[in-house]
């Protein structure tokens, strides 16, 4: 069974505008179908972003209907039946052309945090784990990249000079995720409030919304890791003891990505 639907698409750069199309939707179809179909019959040159159509890869972020969605994840039976679907790029990045956006400002965020540095004299079997440290963990690594989090925050959504500063919800949840992992010997309390802007959250969870994982960003990563910073910055007691050189694990991480702390050396392999 098919139906005729409106589609308002936008097409062009950052200046471009929405171009209406009507286009045959049959049962059972998403969003990304139908965009595959429009450029089939009527639009070869529209530019659309996609890999796995299984909800996994995290490529077919763009906002539907003011939304930001997974087009291969959003089935258009979730729209009413004379309901004109919107598609539009992801407002928070830059637009290449029609729905496809300029995502690097993400991989440049992660490049900036330090990775995993496990105890100088660890082997390979002192890497134990509790079962809910496993899990913890796990449930961050669900991420697919798709940077809807990153795209919903107001913090650089509405406020572009923020970037700079702010890492965004994915990024912050990777540095918390690196926070909570017991094998873990670094200390990134600092570096989340002063260099990954940790402090502009103010945990409206919109990102935790539109996670199409459903990942507890703001409940499991970013409380936690605020709660964390505010025991470093202001419990009195650790205080004293980084004024009196009792620092042991709460050394912090060193600012160049990649090393361990204290080297100062070149990025490591």
């Amino acid at each position: 069974m098919s139906a005729k639907r409106t589609f308002r698409v936008w097409r062009g750069g950052g200046d471009g505008d929405l171009a209406e199309y009507e286009v045959e939707v049959n049962e059972g179809e998403v969003v990304l179908d139908v965009l595959h179909r429009l450029q089939a019959t009527q639009a070869p040159d529209l530019a659309v972003r996609w890999n796995c159509k299984a909800g996994k890869c995290g490529s077919c972020s763009m906002e539907i209907n003011g939304r930001p969605r997974l087009s291969c994840m959003t089935r258009m039976s979730v729209f009413g039946p004379e309901e004109t679907v919107t598609v539009t790029p992801m407002r928070t990045f830059p637009v290449i052309r029609d729905l496809v956006c300029d995502v690097s400002y993400n991989y440049a965020k992660a490049r900036e945090i330090p990775s995993f540095t496990p105890p100088e004299d660890a082997g390979p079997e002192g890497y134990r784990m509790a079962q809910e440290d496993v899990q913890r963990s796990q449930e961050f690594r669900k991420c697919i990249e798709c940077f809807l989090c990153n795209n919903v925050c107001h913090v650089i959504r509405d406020h572009e000079e923020n970037k700079e500063h702010f890492s965004g919800p994915r990024f912050l949840m990777r540095v918390a995720e690196l926070e909570m992992h017991p094998e873990d010997s670094a200390d990134r309390r600092m570096i989340a409030q002063d260099e990954f802007g940790l402090g502009y959250c103010n945990i409206t969870k919109c990102c935790t919304e539109v996670c199409p994982e459903g990942i507890k960003i703001t409940d499991n990563a970013l409380i936690p890791l605020k709660e964390r910073v505010a025991g470093r910055r202001y419990d009195p007691v650790v205080w004293l003891g980084s004024k009196i050189g009792l620092r042991g694990r709460d050394a912090d991480t060193p600012r160049v990505p990649n090393t361990r702390p204290g080297d100062g050396g070149p990025p490591l392999p």
